[in-house]
């Protein structure tokens, strides 16, 4: 089954890149690799999950935030390259947890992207990841994501 039909299947869409909210261009490439910039979790231009995780949000929360930034970066990728059939592997994910001061349980909040990345894309999803947590986001969002993509 092709990556965009899972998608579908799963009730999800992938959403047209969402503006950067800085001066920097959503994604570059260089070669085979493709660096996806930081994508928060906006749908539709909205910013839906927004506060520190561990005060604000729960742990769940969190982890769907992180679903919908990687839902956003998918949207950069099949921008950027037509198609998301011409993913060859996820190489890296780079998780940020707007997190509260005692929050430690970042790594089950940006499970949300890495579990999601498994679903759709089986061997080509399993990826290197960071998990950090951060004072502060851009717009006070809860997650960012970021990735590099090697492509076929």
């Amino acid at each position: 089954m092709q990556v965009e039909e899972k998608i579908i299947e799963m009730g999800l869409t992938i959403p047209e890149p969402p503006e950067p909210v800085g001066a920097y261009v959503p994604v570059v490439r260089t070669g085979k690799l493709i660096f996806i910039s930081g994508q928060l979790p906006l749908k539709e231009g909205k910013l839906i999950y927004r506060g520190k995780v561990g005060r604000d949000l729960e742990v769940e929360e969190g982890y769907q935030a992180a679903r919908l930034c990687v839902l956003n970066c998918l949207g950069v990728i099949k921008k950027a390259i037509g198609s998301l059939e011409n993913i060859k592997r996820i190489i890296k994910v780079t998780g940020y947890v707007h997190s509260e001061d005692s929050f430690y349980e970042q790594p089950k909040v940006i499970n949300g992207a890495s579990d999601l990345l498994g679903e759709l894309l089986a061997e080509k999803g399993k990826h290197a990841r960071a998990a950090v947590g951060v004072n502060s986001l851009p717009l006070g969002a809860a997650v960012e994501i970021t990735m590099i993509v090697e492509i076929n």
